[in-house]
């Protein structure tokens, strides 16, 4: 095991590996920006380097400065966490070069997954349907608009090596496609350095379902069931859950399963996630996130197993004990993210000092966050304040749960998204679980006009 390691990067998911790491045994060094000097969880790591001014591209982007903190600090392994630098497969590399292990998958497989046409190939060696598109890039609009002649409208044009809903565009016509691909092929090379798209069928009523993936240097993969991301406003992730209510135990067998060869054909080995467009009761591959997700808490408290820990142990070189038969979820779990943003005014960031932070607590509640009263919400980075996680033993339960959860949760003066998710715990078609990614824009913000 690691004596030693580093975390590059910042909040709750840093306060979350540096829990991970004290009962490993780990001594942890984060890195922090100047935005991020007086955040309480600094305090729990062993030791704490600056690396630069607030934004971003100054310090939690900013691989040199990493890697020099890293050298200085003498670690032996590197902690990505998500965002930021998580499936950067040139930092990987960096690392490798620099003998300091990268906590997540090869550099040869990030580079692989990360590119959603290769990925796509990925999966279609696994025998793991995707959805009918382009074999390759597409370089023109012109292109673009005879392959939506064979497929049929709508199409999706997504970025190669995208990530985050950016780089995508759904087009219903060739009157809007040209438009479409220029903004499209602009925001993908403005966001991740490359303009490549591809062509994809656009399923308009779907759900989003990923499963997670451990998979040790071993050649050992299982797979821990899925969570449900269909509760998404502009292809962010607002709602997680597990299991899905959508999924027949036959189902999601067979999507378990795929997700598992998928992985295997990548050679991964790590934590990560393989996302699927559901469409009835057919599904696609459509990517794989080589990191820890956001809503890995679900998982863990399904499974009971901790995630973190096994990114740890995994990139230590143990051998991964966890034996499919021996991974059963238990009971229903929910995950609200709780941003400090104001969904009356277009979900503005809403960045300020909190006075007031009174979590909420009782049977089966857990909050993932890093911060306490007093705290200053910096307007630099996202606006995740934490994660909301509740664990019963039925759906049903786990809403009534949730919805006393929220109810209880009091973060004062700034604006939260937490009147967003009351509603949603209350909203018929949320409870009745008959919903697809266009759900929050049709029931929850068309009711406000």
């Amino acid at each position: 095991m690691f004596s030693r390691i580093l975390i590059a990067n910042r909040g709750e998911i840093a306060l979350r590996i540096i829990r991970a790491c004290k009962e490993l045994g780990i001594e942890t060094v984060v890195v922090f920006s100047e935005a991020d000097r007086d955040a309480a969880y600094l305090r729990l790591a062993d030791d704490r380097i600056c690396i630069g001014r607030g934004p971003s591209a100054d310090s939690y982007l900013n691989i040199p400065r990493i890697i020099a903190a890293a050298e200085i600090a003498d670690v032996q392994a590197i902690h990505p966490g998500y965002g930021f630098l998580a499936e950067n497969s040139h930092f990987a590399e960096i690392c490798r070069s620099c003998r300091i292990e990268f906590i997540g998958p090869s550099v040869e497989t990030m580079q692989a997954v990360g590119d959603k046409i290769q990925a796509r190939h990925i999966a279609r060696k696994a025998k793991v349907p995707t959805v009918p598109g382009s074999d390759g890039p597409v370089a023109t609009a012109e292109e673009a608009v005879a392959l939506a002649k064979e497929i049929g409208y709508p199409i999706g044009l997504k970025a190669a090596a995208g990530g985050g809903g950016r780089g995508i565009r759904c087009v219903h016509n060739e009157a809007t496609l040209h438009s479409a691909f220029k903004q499209a092929q602009t925001e993908a090379d403005v966001a991740f350095g490359d303009g490549r798209l591809y062509v994809e069928k656009w399923v308009e009523s779907m759900r989003h379902v990923e499963v997670q993936v451990l998979g040790d240097t071993h050649g050992h993969l299982v797979h821990l069931y899925e969570r449900d991301c269909t509760v998404q406003r502009r292809r962010q992730k607002l709602v997680e859950e597990a299991p899905s209510p959508a999924l027949s135990q036959s189902l999601r067998q067979e999507i378990c399963q795929a997700a598992v060869r998928v992985c295997a054909q990548a050679n991964y080995h790590g934590a990560g996630t393989v996302e699927f467009i559901l469409d009835g009761d057919r599904f696609y591959f459509m990517e794989v996130n080589a990191r820890i997700q956001v809503e890995h808490p679900v998982t863990e408290m399904l499974t009971g197993v901790d995630l973190v820990s096994w990114q740890l142990r995994i990139a230590a070189g143990e051998k991964l004990s966890l034996k499919q038969e021996d991974i059963v979820p238990s009971g229903w779990a929910i995950e609200c993210r709780i941003n400090a943003e104001d969904p009356a005014a277009g979900f503005r960031p809403c960045p300020g000092r909190i006075d007031t932070f009174v979590a909420p607590g009782g049977p089966g509640v857990r909050l993932d966050t890093h911060v306490v009263q007093g705290y200053l919400i910096p307007p630099t980075y996202d606006s995740l304040i934490g994660k909301l996680i509740v664990h019963r033993p039925t759906r049903t339960e786990a809403i009534a749960t949730m919805r006393r959860a929220l109810a209880e949760f009091t973060i004062a003066p700034i604006r939260t998204t937490t009147d967003l998710y009351k509603e949603i715990m209350a909203d018929a078609t949320f409870i009745d679980g008959r919903f697809d990614t266009s759900y929050v824009e049709k029931h929850v913000l068309a009711k406000k006009g």
